[in-house]
């Protein structure tokens, strides 16, 4: 286990309960102390009391959709790292998460246990 993962909280957004439950195994197997919001409304309150160091954000959800929630969080922490976790795969979805809303990466469902890791070391600055 890396002992700088073990310090470091990742927020996992989405609203299937099966993929926080996967994720979460995936990132605590690599020593990351892993949050869990359904919603996101739910997110912003985590990310208030929490101070995430990377959100993983889920795109497709009711009420406040990935993008929204992306948006309120940038706004009031700027360089708090999102990256999206979607199983929108379509270039379009990927030039606006990337390039538009400037999200530190995206990340394509389904996505392999070691890509994940690797992907949010990079994020947190635990590589």
């Amino acid at each position: 286990m890396n002992r700088d993962a073990a310090a470091k909280k990742v927020l996992v957004v989405d609203d299937e309960p099966d993929t926080l439950e996967l994720v979460k195994l995936v990132l605590e197997s690599g020593g990351f102390k892993t949050l869990l919001a359904t919603s996101g409304e739910e997110a912003l309150n985590q990310v208030e009391l929490s101070k995430p160091d990377l959100v993983l954000l889920d795109i497709m959800m009711p009420d406040m959709d990935g993008w929204e929630v992306f948006r309120k969080i940038k706004e009031r922490y700027s360089k708090m790292p999102i990256a999206i976790l979607t199983a929108k795969a379509q270039n379009i979805d990927r030039l606006l998460g990337l390039h538009v809303l400037k999200a530190d990466d995206y990340i394509t469902k389904p996505f392999g246990k070691n890509e994940l890791i690797d992907r949010v070391r990079k994020l947190t600055g635990t590589t």
